[in-house]
């Protein structure tokens, strides 16, 4: 055999056609066509149940007053779509003053638990002290404590303090949440010593090393701590409807409960204040989407 011959690969035959495209999974391991169709029909299915009560809110809000809601089949397009039914929704109730209220305080809880829960995770993973094993144990049982079984004693503080019928008061309760201090916690413990140890022999002090080192990698964590504490004063509803009296520092969620108490037989109506009360989160998480994939890897909590 010539050198020619060992070094150039051996031609594939003309009559034999192009390798089939194997689909295999995460270990390599083939994956078989109806394990794959299987797979899909299930995602379909989990799509459907997901996706399927909001596009059929969407479709109904868009709807006119003569088009049958109840049609069987039902239709998710409508045949002649309209807007009437959000400007109804305005006429109704003060619905963009309610809008604004929500948007204070759910911002405020932004704020508050994406600072609050940095420190105290930063605290509890990185710093050295008597207790720490302690105060991690807290929050985790904090956890486990049905909100119902303070929300009186959260009254009564309120009133004590004069923050009753007032939004400081609807946020203060939630302020910081113990499930995102435990997030933040394990999205610090995930980062190697070495960075910080090389700072601290380059004179870095404990507030340089955790603004200039710590946060700035964990902002996928920080999106998921916003996007919880934003979903979670966006739609509370129980504790917004014990502290407030005064309708014109209504919540979106309390206001909305008008249109399903007065306005019960009107589906159109209800489904356009739905859909004003989730547009804003789908908004936010379509923002921070990105963000928010690569904070769920970073505050896994380890086994």
């Amino acid at each position: 055999m010539s050198v020619l011959e060992k070094v150039r690969p051996a031609e594939r035959p003309a009559t034999q056609g192009k390798p089939r495209r194997r689909v295999t999974d995460e270990q390599g391991r083939r994956v078989r066509t109806w394990e794959l169709a299987l797979r899909y029909l299930l995602l379909l299915a989990v799509l459907a149940l997901t996706v399927g009560p909001f596009v059929w809110q969407l479709s109904t809000s868009l709807k006119g007053p003569t088009e049958d809601i109840y049609t069987s089949p039902p239709k998710f397009l409508p045949s002649d779509p309209t807007l009437h039914n959000y400007q109804r929704v305005a006429e109704t109730i003060p619905v963009w003053d309610y809008a604004f209220n929500s948007l204070k305080v759910a911002g405020a809880n932004v704020v508050t638990n994406c600072v609050g829960s940095a420190l105290a995770g930063y605290a509890l993973a990185r710093m050295r002290y008597r207790g720490r094993r302690v105060a991690t144990l807290v929050f985790i049982l904090a956890m486990l404590v049905p909100a119902e079984s303070i929300i009186i004693a959260q009254f009564t503080t309120m009133r004590e303090l004069g923050l009753n019928n007032t939004l400081i008061g609807v946020v203060l309760p939630a302020c910081i949440s113990s499930m995102n201090v435990l997030l933040m916690r394990n999205a610090f413990l995930n980062l190697p010593y070495e960075i910080e140890e090389a700072a601290y022999v380059d004179g870095a002090n404990a507030w340089q090393r955790f603004l200039r080192i710590a946060l700035p990698s964990v902002k996928g964590t920080l999106a998921v701590v916003a996007i919880f504490a934003f979903m979670g004063a966006w739609d509370d509803f129980l504790w917004p409807l014990i502290v407030l009296s005064d309708p014109s520092k209504f919540t979106l969620t309390i206001g909305l409960n008008y249109l399903h108490g007065t306005f019960a037989n009107d589906e159109r109506l209800v489904a356009a204040g739905t859909i004003i009360a989730v547009a804003p989160l789908i908004i936010l998480f379509a923002c921070l989407q990105r963000y928010f994939f690569r904070g769920v890897g970073e505050g896994a909590v380890k086994g």
